[in-house]
């Protein structure tokens, strides 16, 4: 009977994408092997998961928000139905091992499983972890941190510094037949702007105030991921027919053509999108969300920025900072072209083969 592997991971690409670049690294490394996700109906990876080719089954949970509303009056009921649905999950697959990447999902599973005796590993993305792999982490086999100041936060016996693991398929787009896909000016400067898998509405509001120059005086290709709930009123905010070399999308399904045309990106610094761009070695801007836990998008990104990786704008700068910004760096190819080296340097693009071989040996032992 072939090995069952359960991961789970929700809410955004930050926690879904190394759980997708772990599967397939499984999956690369013992292709009879079984797996299966656990997500949320309401949160992309409901698609992203099976565009990756795996199949998802759903819990129904989500997180307490910071404010009181009547979703939080109904945390309780979602947190009994959520283990419940937990429990089914694990006695119908029966997994050998379960995954945990993160996310609220990933509380329930995680911790119905290591009631279970089931072996639990965790993968955390960041420097200050989350909730849920904090609760999880201390009944895990394995906890592997992309981070060293995140171990701090572990049973130090169990953590393995490993990087975070990033999809194989992110390197291999060519750059001109991406620009061709795109449309764009093969001539041209591409900036790629990403708020995130959601988007980010402080980005948005930055390029509106500022597509007009970075598109007329600079003459730059723009490819712009919005997020799918603010495409609508950014395009409305647009005359499109007025930017030919502007691609506004809700989201970009393909980020290795993305990669490929990028000379520069502007982006938040959530530690799976930093990740993607040392892989494939892109210089960046960096704009910190003020809102995450325990504020570390912000050391993120003061690390790219002190291994000359990056340039690091506070959230609240953004709309002033961003013309010149972008003109100071698209106009100094030496600055960009180290830049680029020294986000490649950072690079671990073997993580997911890593942790994927550990998995394995736990396994197996």
């Amino acid at each position: 009977m072939s090995v069952r592997i359960l991961l789970a991971a929700g809410g955004t690409g930050g926690h879904v994408y190394p759980a997708i670049a772990i599967a397939d690294a499984l999956k690369v490394a013992r292709p009879d092997l079984s797996i299966l996700f656990a997500g949320t109906r309401a949160h992309m990876e409901w698609t992203a998961v099976p565009k990756a080719g795996y199949a998802i089954t759903s819990i129904w949970i989500s997180g307490l928000i910071r404010r009181m509303t009547i979703q939080n009056l109904l945390f309780p009921l979602k947190l009994m139905v959520g283990l419940a649905q937990s429990l089914g999950i694990l006695m119908r697959y029966r997994p050998d091992l379960v995954v945990s990447c993160g996310g609220y999902v990933a509380g329930p599973i995680g911790w119905m499983a290591a009631k279970r005796g089931v072996p639990v590993v965790v993968q955390e993305q960041n420097s200050y972890p989350g909730v849920t792999n904090r609760m999880l982490g201390k009944h895990a086999e394995r906890v592997y941190v992309a981070y060293a100041e995140a171990a701090a936060y572990f049973p130090a016996r169990h953590v393995r510094l490993t990087g975070n693991p990033v999809r194989a398929t992110l390197a291999v787009a060519d750059r001109s037949e991406a620009l061709r896909r795109f449309g764009f000016d093969p001539d041209r400067k591409t900036l790629l702007v990403m708020g995130g898998s959601g988007g980010a509405l402080r980005i948005n509001d930055a390029m509106l105030a500022s597509v007009e120059a970075l598109h007329e005086q600079i003459g730059l290709n723009i490819l712009w991921q919005c997020g799918p709930r603010y495409h609508a009123p950014v395009a409305a905010a647009l005359d499109l027919d007025a930017y030919p070399r502007l691609r506004l999308l809700p989201f970009i399904d393909s980020m290795a053509e993305a990669y490929a045309v990028a000379d520069l990106v502007l982006c938040r610094s959530g530690a799976g999108t930093i990740t993607e761009l040392t892989v494939t070695g892109k210089p960046m801007i960096l704009v910190p969300s003020p809102h995450v836990a325990g504020d570390h998008q912000t050391r993120n990104a003061i690390a790219m920025a002190d291994a000359g990786a990056a340039v690091l704008v506070a959230d609240g700068d953004l709309t002033s900072h961003l013309l010149p910004t972008v003109s100071g760096l698209l106009a100094d190819p030496t600055t960009l072209t180290a830049m680029s080296a020294a986000s490649a340097a950072l690079a671990k693009p073997d993580a997911a083969a890593v942790i994927a071989a550990d998995i394995l040996s736990l396994i197996d032992a």
